[in-house]
């Protein structure tokens, strides 16, 4: 191992989402780059040069551990990049969501950054390095179907926040990124309203929404300017890089509170289940 070789450890690495763009990113940059996948993941496409693979589960703390022993062999101690990407998502209404398979959401959205953090941040420290928080516009906006989602990545935000702060003296430095239409619904594609829902008139309407492929920016083209940034000797404390981003953040800066209660009832069609409530309670039901 030479003593300038760098390493960037990326997590949630499956195929198809931003961090195998992001580790084969750090791989063409010359950095020995180390993705994660889940244990029941093939790996079989981190296999160019470059790249070195481990299993991972957020969940479990010994799997931290010894991921972290893994690459304490590696490296010899050091870490430069560590890409907190590893993501789940869950689409549901707020009245209809049901708490245990978003617990596992916030395990992995955001008390696995927090652990991947506690347990590997001497090795940041010591190579004076950067961590790179996967974030989203959906904890800047009330985007609908994803309040628990919204709420982890809100999580994920603030605390990042003072973790740029905390870090800031020991020469770390703390990146918030967003966002990027990947493979993250691929779990939600079959996911349906309860039939007694109050939304069960907006069925069809969330149905398309859980199967619909986001309009957004290439993962590859996303990854490129990530990295970039994250290399930076002063990156910017919030890189958002996409089709939407700047409008989004302009909006939630200068625009009224319930500005985007205006675009959501249209965009999601709430007029129409506004409608069929009416009629409800009309009929006394």
């Amino acid at each position: 191992m030479s003593s300038k070789e760098r390493f960037a450890l990326v997590t949630g690495c499956g195929k198809g989402g931003i961090g195998e763009a992001l580790v084969k990113e750090y791989a063409s940059r010359g950095l020995h780059a180390i993705a994660t996948v889940l244990p029941t993941e093939s790996s079989d496409h981190l296999s160019e040069p470059g790249i070195t693979c481990f299993k991972l589960d957020l969940t479990v703390e010994q799997s931290i551990l010894d991921l972290k022993q893994s690459i304490q062999d590696l490296t010899g101690g050091r870490l430069d990049v560590l890409v907190n990407n590893a993501g789940l998502c869950y689409t549901m209404t707020a009245i209809d969501t049901e708490i245990i398979p978003v617990k596992r959401m916030f395990d992995v959205n955001i008390f696995g950054p927090m652990q991947m953090v506690h347990h590997f941040h001497d090795m940041l420290i010591r190579s004076r390095g950067a961590i790179v928080n996967i974030g989203s516009i959906g904890g800047v906006v009330p985007y609908l179907y994803g309040s628990s989602y919204n709420a982890t990545k809100a999580a994920l935000h603030h605390w990042s926040n003072t973790l740029r702060v905390e870090m800031s003296p020991l020469n770390v430095r703390v990146i918030i990124s967003g966002e990027i239409g990947t493979n993250i619904l691929k779990n939600d594609i079959h996911r349906q309203l309860p039939e007694a829902s109050y939304y069960a008139p907006l069925a069809s309407e969330f149905k398309k929404h859980v199967q619909r492929v986001p309009e957004t920016t290439n993962r590859f083209e996303y990854a490129a300017n990530v990295a970039a940034e994250s290399l930076k000797p002063s990156p910017a404390a919030w890189f958002w890089y996409g089709k939407t981003t700047s409008i989004i953040r302009f909006f939630d800066t200068f625009a009224w509170r319930t500005f985007w209660d205006m675009i959501f009832w249209r965009t999601f069609n709430l007029a129409k289940l506004r409608d069929a409530h009416c009629t409800r309670l009309k009929g006394g039901l």
